[in-house]
This record gives structure tokens, C-alpha cells and sequence, in this order.
């Protein structure tokens, strides 16, 4: 029987999730709600709501899709755990450390029910290509990593400005892009235990960051490096993973948008005794970005299986949160800005 599906938000991300569900063939969606359906025509075939709650309460479904403003994600995650949905969530999960603790408390009492976060950059070829090379042990362990995840404004391609506005998104551009980075990170590398930062908001001006630097450590020696910026003209994601016997470098990401540059994956092979500086290098470039399909699919195959959520887990989005949060704290100056009391506190 094919697993009944309902998508909360229907804007790009929900309708690029629609097509995902829609080529699995394990499931059938079968009601969207958007609250731009009161204005625009909905798609044919499915339930139309103007809301969440109303498409929650009204249909008999197997799963919820959560692609909202992060204002209501975590309240719409509960709702559909509650009515005994598996839920598949856009990132970030919330707009806090706290947020994310409610939804796992919500989980826990729904043991037999999947939820999944949409930490869609695990699911890039390059990325677990370069998680692929990491854990074979080839070249060592990580000694360090150095991010930049970059974008042009806080507003792109015709987002809504609800990004712009602390109440409603949390955060800026960390919370909303660089919280992939920092989740990146974490997979590599582990949890970061010291942490140091720069948070701004004096281009744009807004209520929300639109640049963080951090540096951080893992309580094993690994150093990690991350800017996160609203203000880099040309749209930038670079992740750097220097091994004790070589490196692998991600640059360029496929997206929407195609303004990240061609993603690839450079596998250096290091010998400092020959080498001189110099070291034999493996280009890899990808021309096709299966991502967004193979994380549905993923889900799906834990709901059919009856599987442990292995990868975006709800834990994942609690260690990523939180990271992200001590990023935040970790400025004395941006401190009193932020949504949350201190998750370390």
C-alpha cells in the first residue's frame, strides 16, 4: 500500500519535495497546504489547505512533509508526530536549541514513528565521496577543516523577508545557510567543544547576523574554521578537510539557483619528503545532483523498513543547533541577541 503523504509549505523547497515523493514509488502524495492557495491555484490531483493544522487534522495520512517558516517548524513537526505521522523536516529544525528538545520529547513518545531532517548536503555525490575517502583511513586522521559558505544578500531569488526578521527566523545567515556547514563539520569531524566568534549585522543592517566567524576544536585536537556571510558578492561554498597524509577539497555545490560554481571534489595525496609543496591531486567534477531524491528516498526506505533514522536524525539537528548556538554565545556582543538561553548553560 503506498504511504499517504502531506507537504506543510508549498513554496520551492515543498514543491521540489512534492516531485521527489511523487517519483518514489512507495508513496503518494496526497494533500499540500500553503497559506499563497487563498491567491494562487494549488496543484490538481491533491487536497488543498490553507494551512497545517487544518491539513493535519483533516486527512488520514502515513507522513507529513514540513517545509515552513521556521517560526512554526517545530510546532508543525510535533503536530504531525502527534497525530501518528512519520514527519520529514526542512532544515533548521526551529529557531532554537529549546525548539528542537520539544520536538524530541514529542518523538520519544512516539517511539514507532520516523522523523528525519532535511540536512541535504550529506546527501551530495561529493560529499559522501569525501566521507567515503575520510573513513577509509588512506591518509590519516583530520587534522583541520576550513568552511566558507557564502551568499550575495540575506534575500535571494525572491525569498520571502521573513528571513530578515529575528522573531520569525531565529537567526540569519548562519542559522539559515551556514548551519549546512556547520552540520558538514560535525559529520567529519565530530562535536566542537571550544569556540570562538565574530557575529555581525553591519552591512545589511537587519536584526539577524550577515556574517559569523568561528573558530572551534573538538576536545581531540581537530581546529575548524567557518565563515558564514551574507556578503560575499559571488556565491561561494568551500570546505577544506586537511588529513595527517593528504586532504580532500569540496568546491562548488549544485543548487537551484546554479550560482555556486561546479561542484567538485580534489583528493590530494600528500608526501612532504617528494612532493615538495607540490602533491599529486584527483579532480573529480559532478554534473548531476541526485541529492534532494536520494534523502526521500532514504526516509522512505526507514518507514518501510523500520529502520533507525541514521543520518539527519533528530539528534543530528539537537548537535547541529546547538553548535550553531554556541557559535552565536561565543560573541559577548551578539549574546543578548539571540533567541535562546545558552545551550551549554
Amino acid at each position: 500500500m503506498s504511504l499517504r503523504v502531506g507537504i506543510a509549505g508549498h513554496g520551492v523547497v515543498g514543491s521540489r519535495r512534492h516531485q521527489c515523493f511523487d517519483k518514489n514509488p512507495d508513496t503518494t502524495v496526497v494533500a499540500v497546504a500553503d497559506q499563497r492557495f487563498a491567491d494562487s491555484e494549488p496543484p490538481k490531483d491533491v487536497s488543498a489547505y490553507p494551512d497545517y493544522r487544518s491539513m493535519i487534522a483533516s486527512e488520514e495520512l502515513d507522513m507529513v512533509v514540513v517545509c515552513l517558516t521556521n517560526d512554526v517548524a517545530a510546532d508543525a513537526t510535533i503536530a504531525g508526530l502527534e497525530k501518528g505521522c512519520h514527519v520529514f523536516c526542512e532544515k533548521p529544525p526551529g529557531r532554537s536549541v529549546a525548539e528542537i528538545r520539544q520536538v524530541r520529547e514529542a518523538e520519544l513518545a512516539h517511539p514507532g514513528l520516523k522523523l528525519k531532517y532535511g540536512f541535504n548536503h550529506r546527501y551530495h555525490e561529493s560529499v559522501l565521496e569525501a566521507k567515503r575517502v575520510i573513513e577509509s583511513g588512506t591518509y590519516g586522521k583530520i587534522i583541520s577543516l576550513r568552511g566558507v559558505y557564502g551568499k550575495s544578500q540575506i534575500i535571494t531569488f525572491g525569498q520571502s523577508d521573513w528571513r530578515t526578521q529575528r522573531k520569525m527566523a531565529g537567526g540569519g545567515v548562519l542559522l539559515d545557510q551556514g548551519i549546512h556547514m556547520v552540520d558538514l563539520m560535525r559529520l567529519f569531524a565530530g562535536d566542537f567543544t571550544d569556540v570562538h566568534s565574530f557575529i555581525s549585522n553591519s552591512f545589511w543592517g537587519y536584526d539577524v547576523e550577515d556574517n559569523a566567524y568561528a573558530l572551534m576544536r573538538t576536545s581531540d585536537g581537530v581546529v575548524a574554521m567557518l565563515n558564514s556571510t551574507a556578503t560575499s558578492w559571488r556565491h561561494r561554498f568551500s570546505l577544506d578537510i586537511t588529513m595527517e597524509r593528504g586532504a580532500v577539497l569540496l568546491g562548488g555545490i549544485l543548487s537551484g539557483s546554479k550560482s555556486y560554481g561546479a561542484e567538485t571534489l580534489a583528493i590530494i595525496e600528500a608526501n612532504p619528503e617528494s612532493d615538495k609543496g607540490d602533491p599529486k591531486e584527483t579532480l573529480i567534477r559532478y554534473n548531476h545532483d541526485p541529492s534532494w531524491q536520494t534523502e526521500v528516498d532514504d526516509f522512505v526506505a526507514h518507514v518501510r523498513q523500520d529502520t533507525p533514522v541514521d543520518s539527519g536524525s533528530s539528534l543530528d539537528a539537537l548537535r547541529t543547533m546547538e553548535q550553531v548556538f554556541r557559535i552565536y554565545y561565543s560573541d559577548p556582543e551578539w549574546r543578548q541577541f539571540a533567541a535562546i538561553d545558552n545551550p551549554d548553560a
